[in-house]
C-alpha cells in the first residue's frame, strides 16, 4: 500500500464528515455508484472513500474513487490510489491517466515513456502523441519529431500528428519549420489558428497574421483575438505562448481529445480528459472553460460555478468565464445572483455587444422587461457590424417591446430583424403569430408563418403557430391538421394542446376537443389560461367566444 494513501482517505473523511464505517462496505459502494451515476462526483468521491477504508485493495471501489477524483481536478490526491492499483497489476485506463499526467507534471519523462511503452497507456491517440512529448521533454527532439511523424500516418490521425509536431518545432525555435506544417492545409481549432497565428508574427510577418484573423474571424473579435491584431497592428512580434515546455504539449494532447469528443462521447467521460488538461497546465483557460461548460451540461451548477471562477480577471477571456458562471447560477435557481455577475462585467467589459445583450436576455427572462430594452439598446449601439450579428439583438429586443405593451416599436424591430437576417424562422414565427393573435394582417401573418414552417418543419411552436393562423382564418379542417401536427412535436405543451382541443372543436370533433382540453390542464398552464379551458370545458368553445364577444365559429370547412 502507498505510504500515502491513509492520507488520501483521512482527507476525504475530513471533507465529507462521515461517520467511519457506518453503513458497511456494500452500502458505501452502493452510494458510491449511485452518486457516481448522478455524476454527483464530491458525493461519489467521498463514498468511494470510505468503502476503501473497510476493503482496501478492491478494484472496482479503486477504479469509482480515481474516475470521481479526476473528474474533480484532484490528481494529486488520487496518484497514490492509482500507483495501488498499478502495483496490484489492475489494468485501469483511468489509473494510467493519472499516473502519466503526475509523471508528467513532476517531469518525470522516462515513467511515462515506460508506461506507454508497457502497454499501460490510454489509448493509441493520447499514447502516441504522449510518447512523442515525453521525448521533448528529455530534450530526444530528432526521436520526438519521429514519433509525432509515425502518430500522422496513422488512419484518421493525420491532423492530430502535424498539428503537434508543429507545436514542438515552435517551441524549440524552428518557427519556419512550424509554418510549413500550418501552411499545409492544415485542419485547426480556433486555438491552432491562434497559435499558427503567433508563429507567424515571430516570422515577423504581421501583416499575414492580421489576414489571418480577418478571414478566419471576422470583424467581431473576442478581447484575445483583438489584443493579437492590436498588438501585431503596432509592430510587435507576438510570443509563441501556446507551448512552453513539454509539460504543456502534453496539456495540448488532452485538450484536442476533449474536444474532438465533446458532443460525441458522454461529457462525464470528455470532462475526464478536459480535467487532466487543467491539471497539467493550470493556466489553460480553454480547458478550465471545458470543463464548466461539461459540468454545467451535466447540471452539476455549484461545480460548473467554481470551475468558472478560477478563470483570473485578467486574462482575455474573463468575459467568457462569466457569462458562463452567470448561466450556471441561473440555471441553478439563482437568479438574482446571476444578473448581478452580468451587471458587474456590463461595468468592467462595457465594450462588449455580447455582455449586454446577455444581460438584456437575463432581464428579460425575469420579466424585467424595460431594463431588458435598455441592455438591447446598449448591445446593438456597440455593434460595428450591422448585418447578421445585430439581428438577433432586434429581435429580442422586439420581444422585450411587446411584452411592455409598446406594439409599435416591437412591430418595427422585428421587421429590422427580418431586413437584417431575411427568412429567420424566429422572427418570422413571432411576427406573425403576433399579428394574428391581434386579428390583424391575418394574410401577412399566414404567408410569414408558411415560410417560417417551411425553414424548420419540425419546429412544434411554428407548427402550432400555421395551426392557429389557420384557425383565425376559419380554414378549420387545414387548422386541425397542423395542429395535430404540433401536438406530436409537442406532447406536453399546454397552449399546444389547448389550440388542438379549439381545432378539434371547430370540426365537430368535440368529445376529443374535452380529451385535449382536459390533457391541456394537466400540463399546468398559466392560471389564466387554466381558467378559461376550465370554462370551455363547462360550457363549449362556442359560449366561450361569444361571452369575449368574439365571432362565432360558423362552419367546420370554413366555406
Amino acid at each position: 500500500m502507498s505510504p500515502l494513501r491513509p492520507f488520501v482517505l483521512a482527507a476525504a473523511f475530513a471533507c465529507a464528515g462521515l461517520p467511519a464505517l457506518a453503513q458497511g462496505v456494500s452500502g458505501a459502494y452502493l452510494a458510491g455508484r449511485v452518486a457516481e451515476t448522478d455524476r454527483n462526483f464530491s458525493e461519489a468521491a467521498n463514498r468511494f472513500a470510505e468503502a476503501l477504508v473497510m476493503d482496501k485493495e478492491n478494484p472496482q471501489i479503486m477504479q469509482g474513487l480515481v474516475g470521481a477524483n479526476i473528474a474533480l481536478g484532484e490528481v494529486d490526491l488520487i496518484a497514490p490510489v492509482a500507483q495501488d492499483m498499478a502495483n496490484l497489476g489492475v489494468g485501469s485506463q483511468l489509473a494510467h491517466m493519472a499516473l502519466i499526467a503526475h509523471a508528467a507534471k513532476t517531469e518525470d519523462w522516462g515513467t511515462v515513456v515506460t508506461m506507454i511503452e508497457d502497454e499501460r497507456g490510454v489509448g493509441p491517440l493520447v499514447d502516441g502523441l504522449s510518447r512523442a512529448w515525453a521525448l521533448v521533454g528529455q530534450g530526444e527532439m530528432g526521436a520526438a519529431l519521429e514519433a509525432f511523424d509515425a502518430v500522422s500516418q496513422e488512419e484518421g490521425l493525420n491532423s492530430f500528428g502535424l498539428y503537434h509536431k508543429a507545436l514542438a518545432l515552435a517551441l524549440v525555435g524552428d518557427f519556419e519549420g512550424s509554418q510549413d506544417i500550418f501552411a499545409g492545409r492544415l485542419q485547426i481549432t480556433r486555438r491552432g489558428a491562434m497559435a499558427n497565428i503567433e508563429v507567424l508574427s515571430q516570422l515577423d510577418r504581421n501583416d499575414e497574421a492580421i489576414e489571418m484573423i480577418d478571414a478566419t474571424f471576422g470583424p467581431e473579435l473576442d478581447p484575445a483575438l483583438r489584443r493579437m491584431k492590436e498588438q501585431m497592428a503596432a509592430g510587435e512580434r507576438l510570443p509563441f505562448t501556446h507551448v512552453g515546455n513539454a509539460t504543456d504539449g502534453l496539456a495540448e494532447v488532452y485538450f484536442a481529445v476533449a474536444s474532438a469528443l465533446e458532443g460525441e462521447a458522454g461529457p462525464d467521460y470528455t470532462l475526464l480528459y478536459s480535467r487532466i488538461a487543467e491539471y497539467l497546465r493550470p493556466d489553460h483557460v480553454d480547458a478550465t472553460l471545458l470543463s464548466a461548460d461539461l459540468l454545467d451540461v451535466m447540471g452539476r451548477y455549484d461545480l460548473a460555478e467554481a470551475t468558472y471562477r478560477e478563470v483570473p480577471e485578467t486574462d482575455p477571456s474573463y468575459h467568457a468565464a462569466e457569462l458562463g458562471r452567470a448561466d450556471a447560477l441561473r440555471s441553478a435557481g439563482k437568479e438574482d445572483a446571476a444578473i448581478e455577475v452580468l451587471q458587474s462585467l456590463s461595468k468592467t467589459h462595457s465594450e462588449l455587444p455580447v455582455v449586454h445583450l446577455t444581460l438584456g436576455d437575463f432581464y428579460r427572462a425575469d420579466e424585467r422587461y424595460a431594463e431588458a430594452v435598455k441592455a438591447y439598446d446598449k448591445a446593438i449601439s456597440l455593434y460595428e457590424d450591422p448585418q447578421d450579428a445585430r439581428w438577433f439583438a432586434y429581435y429580442t429586443r422586439g420581444i422585450a417591446y411587446e411584452r411592455l405593451g409598446e406594439w409599435d416599436n416591437a412591430e418595427a424591430d422585428f421587421r429590422k430583424a427580418l431586413e437584417l437576417s431575411p427568412g429567420q424562422p424566429q422572427v418570422l414565427n413571432y411576427l406573425g403569430y403576433s399579428l394574428v393573435e391581434m386579428g390583424t394582417k391575418l394574410d401577412e401573418a399566414l404567408g410569414m408563418i408558411e415560410q417560417a414552417v417551411a425553414t424548420s418543419p419540425n419546429s412544434g411552436h411554428i407548427v402550432d403557430s400555421l395551426g392557429w393562423v389557420l384557425f383565425q382564418l376559419g380554414r378549420y379542417e387545414e387548422a386541425a391538421a397542423q395542429l395535430e401536427r404540433a401536438a406530436e412535436l409537442m406532447p406536453v405543451d399546454p397552449i399546444v394542446n389547448d389550440h388542438l382541443g379549439d381545432g378539434y372543436w371547430a370540426v365537430g370533433r368535440k368529445i376529443e376537443a374535452r380529451f385535449q382540453w382536459h390533457r391541456a390542464l394537466s400540463f399546468d398552464p398559466e392560471e389564466e389560461d387554466a381558467e378559461r379551458i376550465r370554462r370551455k370545458l363547462e360550457v363549449g368553445l362556442d359560449q366561450v367566444l361569444a361571452d369575449e364577444g368574439a365571432d362565432p365559429i360558423k362552419v367546420a370547412n370554413g366555406d
